[in-house]
């Protein structure tokens, strides 16, 4: 991996432990990021019935975070670039949490639909900057070992997200019901923004960079086009606009490819570096993320309202439930990156694409064998296949992805790695209204929703198992030896101004 020296932070020296808190406390932020995506969903039936939340409101309370998020990482990566990671990060954490607040004291769905909205904002602040300050911190041997702690801790967002919403939320802490779940951030917000100003290092870019304003009014425009018509189509009928829309944010995207070509020749700060393209590690791995996200959009809204809709569980069993996926998910991410991608490379995350489409088939056949039947424990199986599925996918892909980066573009490439996941994330729960709302009927009596839930649950993990078969195809497109970071941590001149080889 050749990354390029910054001259605002020293080179990431092996003996200094300061550089495992300041590991602590991005991570800690990038599990709560992750633990708020998870812990809502679980709440999602709860806040629709306290509310009275209609189901495009549900949709926005989930698609609207997933939205400002993916509108805003590539340029809130360029922005640490630019000002200073760690001045960005502090920004985006205090911000994140001034949102959360709002969202624990909202006083109707558009308020909370709204509070969501700024909380994905101020996320596209932090969450880039985590991988960001990894890279300048440490020393290039030691990041396959923080991959591996990153995997672990998505493991744990996992665990943790939906078993501490079910928990919060049955509890009805002080009678708040279901708004512990935003004010939990508050205490962990306020530590992650006191010690991060004492133990993290500034770094930004070597050479001076502007914000390109035009580039981020076209990655914004693009989006808002492809999404927005997505999440609101089938409420409004699916109008003609919506078509029109969705075909003319192609032509702003190829507009965004062309300008930043132009702007990056000129004057060498474009905010997407459409060189990281040329690096196959990076662009294979970028169409992986987007398609993954898209999956994983559609499965867990749709699930969460199958086992507390669909079924009539109460939001605590809905939460234990998902306990044996969110564990497999941690321990397989934790080894993936040590232990199995050293010795068996790409195969490792093929291998992790057709598993987890193994347990989604298996979880398909006991929802149409035993209907609204089914128990937890019949869930186990096909939900730890799953994790264990999902778990060799995600650490192994941020490393390959991130692998031939160099340092000065580190910003830039963790927002394209988290928008183009959020960009599917958002695909996938504005296509929620076409796999599984689309095939239940409006205006159903209480004894025939559940069962609609059910089949609608069934009718959408065939499409993730599909999903999935398309994300082992697009991995023969990676590397079949992404780069370990096995080199020291002194870097020669010659590799400093070296530009990243293509992968073959």
């Amino acid at each position: 991996m050749t990354f390029t020296d910054t001259p605002h932070a020293p080179q990431p020296v092996a003996g200094d432990r300061r550089r495992w808190f300041a590991l602590a406390i991005v991570m800690t932020a990038a599990f709560m990021d992750l633990v708020d995506v998870t812990i809502v969903n679980i709440a999602i039936p709860s806040i629709q019935r306290d509310e009275g939340a209609t189901f495009s409101q549900i949709q926005w309370i989930t698609a609207g975070y997933a939205l400002a998020f993916a509108a805003g990482l590539v340029t809130g990566g360029r922005l640490g670039d630019i000002h200073g990671r760690k001045r960005i990060f502090l920004i985006g954490i205090g911000g994140f949490t001034v949102a959360s607040a709002l969202c624990g004291l909202a006083v109707n769905p558009e308020m909370l639909v709204a509070s969501r909205i700024l909380q994905g904002a101020m996320a596209a602040l932090m969450v880039p900057q985590v991988l960001s300050i990894v890279h300048a911190t440490f020393p290039a041997h030691e990041r396959g070992k923080v991959f591996g702690l990153f995997g672990a801790i998505v493991g744990l967002g996992a665990v943790s997200g939906p078993l501490l919403g079910a928990l919060l939320t049955e509890w009805n802490l002080f009678g708040l019901e279901w708004r512990p779940i935003f004010l939990i951030n508050l205490p962990v917000g306020i530590a992650g923004l006191i010690l991060g100003r004492l133990f993290i290092t500034e770094s930004r870019a070597p050479r001076a960079l502007k914000l390109d304003l035009v580039g981020v009014a076209l990655v914004t425009l693009g989006l808002l086009m492809l999404l927005y018509p997505l999440t609101r189509g089938r409420e409004l009928g699916w109008p003609l606009w919506g078509y029109a829309s969705m075909a003319g944010a192609l032509l702003v995207f190829g507009a965004l490819v062309a300008y930043e070509r132009v702007k990056g020749a000129r004057d060498g700060s474009p905010l997407i570096e459409l060189s990281l393209f040329r690096v196959k590690s990076f662009a294979a791995g970028i169409a992986v993320q987007t398609v993954f996200g898209i999956g994983l959009g559609i499965f867990f809204l749709v699930w969460t309202l199958y086992m507390q809709v669909g079924l009539g569980w109460s939001v605590l069993r809905a939460g234990l439930t998902g306990v044996p996926f969110s564990v497999a998910v941690s321990v397989a991410a934790g080894m993936s990156v040590q232990l199995l991608v050293p010795r068996f490379g790409r195969k490792v995350l093929q291998a992790g694409a057709l598993v987890m489409a193994a347990g989604v088939l298996v979880y398909l056949w006991e929802a149409e064998r035993y209907g609204q039947a089914i128990t937890s424990w019949q869930m186990a199986l096909p939900l730890v296949v799953m994790g264990a599925g999902m778990g060799l996918i995600v650490a192994p892909l941020t490393d390959a992805v991130l692998s031939e980066v160099p340092r000065e573009h580190a910003g830039s490439a963790s927002g394209l790695i988290n928008t183009v996941q959020q960009m599917g994330n958002a695909l996938g729960l504005g296509l929620v209204s076409v796999v599984f709302f689309g095939v239940i009927d409006e205006g159903l009596t209480p004894a025939a929703t559940g069962p609609a839930f059910v089949d609608g649950f069934q009718h959408a993990l065939g499409w993730v198992a599909a999903v999935l078969g398309v994300i082992f195809l697009l991995m023969f497109a990676l590397p079949e030896r992404p780069a370990q970071h096995v080199e020291g941590s002194e870097e020669t001149p010659a590799a400093v101004e070296k530009e990243p080889e293509l992968v073959s």
